[in-house]
């Protein structure tokens, strides 16, 4: 799959600018035939939970403002989260984490995400993820994340007149994006930098790259990521965004948040 055909103009006769017809494009995309049919058997099947719902079963497009100054790049939608709901990080357990840092940082309008048509909206951040389908047992091969790069790379280009801070969540997202920053026209130094939890990286004429543990339920219930520890790195990105960030979060306590 080559670069996608997307225009970067300010608007098109759809009435969508760049970003808005890049979305509409990856939500069509069915480049990679596994995760074709695992996204489309998961949304016919469904989760007993969810048994009444009609799920998403698409490619999910990102999430967030067109001039976001700071984009977070996570894994893949999960199978019963953005998969049946459209929306980065809504209906599961990694985006009850997520999203709970980015209100109490003052960075989201409420403090859950559960439904596309929630209400819930991102100030000054945008979310998106490497491969945008979900992928059995959460794991995309090395293939179908090459497969999926070029939809990455248009977003951060599009996206590079306001973007001032990268924040990747977790050692796949890091692989995947380094490359695609590459590919986008921007500095990565060499040799390409090491991931690790709260790393910095200054990209020459470009924005500040992050890195972070992914907010998954195997970090978060095991305490290798706390609440404490994501909004530190979300506030350091933020704050290199320029976005105005609440110093200590709505709340300034571990207890009660690593179960939202």
């Amino acid at each position: 799959m080559h670069g996608p055909d997307v225009p970067t103009g300010p608007e098109g006769p759809d009435g969508l600018d760049g970003i808005g017809r890049l979305d509409a494009r990856i939500t069509g995309c069915r480049a990679c035939p596994r995760l074709v049919a695992w996204r489309e058997e998961v949304a016919r099947t469904k989760r007993a939970a969810f048994a009444d719902q009609t799920y998403w079963g698409r490619p999910v497009p990102g999430f967030g403002p067109h001039d976001a100054s700071l984009l977070i790049v996570g894994l893949a939608p999960a199978a019963h989260g953005a998969n049946r709901t459209g929306r980065m990080f809504t209906g599961d357990r990694s985006g009850d984490v997520l999203f709970r840092a980015l209100y109490d940082l003052g960075l989201a309008s409420r403090p859950d995400a559960v439904a596309a048509d929630d209400g819930l909206t991102l100030h000054g951040v945008r979310l998106t993820s490497p491969v945008h389908c979900a992928p059995p047992a959460n794991k995309p091969t090395p293939a179908e994340r090459d497969t999926c790069r070029p939809w990455l790379v248009t977003e951060l280009e599009l996206l590079r007149p306001t973007l001032r801070s990268v924040l990747v969540l977790g050692a796949f997202g890091w692989q995947a994006t380094l490359p695609a920053l590459t590919a986008a026209g921007l500095s990565v130094p060499r040799p390409r930098p090491v991931f690790s939890h709260g790393t910095r990286v200054a990209l020459a004429d470009g924005p500040a790259l992050y890195g972070c543990f992914h907010v998954s339920q195997r970090n978060t219930f095991t305490g290798r990521l706390t609440p404490a520890m994501l909004r530190a790195v979300l506030h350091a990105a933020a704050t290199e965004a320029g976005l105005p960030v609440r110093p200590n979060g709505a709340a300034d306590q571990e207890g009660g948040e690593a179960d939202s």
